[in-house]
């Protein structure tokens, strides 16, 4: 058997998940490769606790080197030519040969997409954004807070939701919830509008019991003013004292540039094996477009949406399907649709929303009461995530076994 090849590009959820059960299932005479530009890993879930202050850098970063099993050739570069035909890709100044390729490279922050808008503006969805964040919510002293999503697609559906409701309870705990507005503007008609009314009325009655005031239906153009001006396609603009917001997202261009994405910049990939339209390569996670079948707005296109959890089971599918195909096996993976998030509420609770997207004529999603147990399940996750897979086990034990007694909640292993 000629040794193979496997190269993975991007170490967020998919790349590592993938290049980890590929280099479980290969022989070690096939290669595997994971290419990503930065060494080390911040676990994005918990940026929202960093920005509340619950977590510090040091708590949800590690270096990439160990969380990865052993036998991955690692290599720390950022992505920037591929020639399919040749089945080659230029990672900085050299040049990997592949036979099997799995896109993970994620979506890109578009700070430069909205005019006002910078990497200075306030945000949760980067390291650096989320720990100045929190210094500017310990010193504000009072006024209106405004979460702002800038235009879809944008990566975990219901991090806008949390980051809002987390804000609000900041400011109680700091004795200001009299003195504090939060609002959370966004041009989608309802919360996660994937997922269906039923839930996203839900979703509006969880914000404003957590004191959120929701706004559907407004689409950012412009910031103004350092951020205390929003501007929208339509409407008068509104004034705030704070501005929080979720930036535009993009493909990257390397995908772009290689003919391999749509007119929005993200690659088609099949619904069930995640192959693109190139022989075998691949595409994992928020790279990916995925249409929803089932629809309960007709005149609404709907895309599953970009979440961790997807991509996890998406990169479990394809790197069985490469094994299996390298092994002379049949391929029989395939991706069901079905995910799950759990949505921070502040006070140690959390809502669980899950269901199946690819359900017909319209997708399945429910959203449990919200509890501690829920809250628990993510921080639980959270400490499996960083800690080195070789230890993942005890420490996941030791966890449950810590936060059972802390929560009083029974033991689940």
């Amino acid at each position: 058997m000629n040794p193979k090849t496997v190269l993975v590009v991007g170490a967020g959820v998919g790349g590592q998940v993938a290049a980890s059960r590929l280099r479980q299932l290969l022989r070690p005479e096939h290669r595997v490769i994971l290419v990503e530009r930065n060494a080390t890993h911040a676990f994005a879930p918990s940026f929202l606790w960093l920005m509340a202050g619950e977590r510090t850098r040091d708590q949800i970063t590690r270096p990439l080197s160990e969380l990865l099993r052993p036998g991955i050739d690692f290599v720390v570069g950022e992505a920037r030519g591929l020639d399919l035909q040749g089945r080659r890709i230029r990672v900085d100044s050299q040049s990997i040969s592949y036979d099997y390729l799995i896109i993970a490279s994620g979506a890109e922050l578009a700070f430069d997409a909205v005019p006002g808008m910078s990497e200075a503006t306030d945000t949760f969805y980067t390291l650096e954004g989320s720990e100045r964040l929190h210094e500017r919510l310990r010193e504000f002293r009072g006024g209106k807070i405004a979460v702002v999503v800038a235009s879809l697609p944008y990566k975990c559906p219901g991090a806008p939701h949390e980051g809002a409701m987390l804000i609000a309870d900041f400011m109680r705990k700091r004795g200001l919830g009299d003195r504090v507005e939060v609002h959370l503007f966004t041009p989608e008609p309802q919360p996660m509008p994937v997922a269906g009314p039923i839930l996203g009325e839900m979703v509006v009655r969880m914000l404003a019991s957590r004191g959120v005031v929701f706004h559907p239906s407004h689409k950012l153009t412009a910031l103004e003013g350092g951020g205390t001006l929003l501007r929208f396609a339509e409407g008068d603009p509104v004034a705030v004292d704070l501005s929080v917001v979720i930036p535009p997202h993009r493909g990257a261009g390397f995908l772009c540039d290689a003919g391999l994405t749509n007119e929005a910049g993200w690659v088609p990939v099949d619904q069930a094996s995640l192959a693109t339209r190139v022989p075998n390569v691949y595409s994992v996670g928020d790279a990916s477009a995925i249409p929803v079948p089932g629809r309960w707005k007709p005149d609404v296109s709907l895309m599953l949406p970009k979440a961790g959890v997807f991509a996890h089971t998406q990169a479990e599918v394809v790197a069985r399907r490469i094994a299996a195909e390298i092994t002379g096996k049949a391929a029989r993976e395939t991706f069901c649709g079905e995910g799950f998030c759990m949505l921070e509420a502040g006070e140690g609770v959390a809502g669980f929303a899950y269901g199946d997207f690819f359900a017909t004529p319209t997708p399945q999603v429910h959203l449990k009461r919200v509890g501690r147990a829920w809250h628990l399940g993510k921080v639980l996750f959270e400490q499996w995530w960083l800690t080195p897979p070789g230890l993942r086990r005890d420490a996941l034990r030791l966890a449950i076994a810590l936060g059972s007694k802390a929560y009083r909640i029974p033991a689940i292993v």
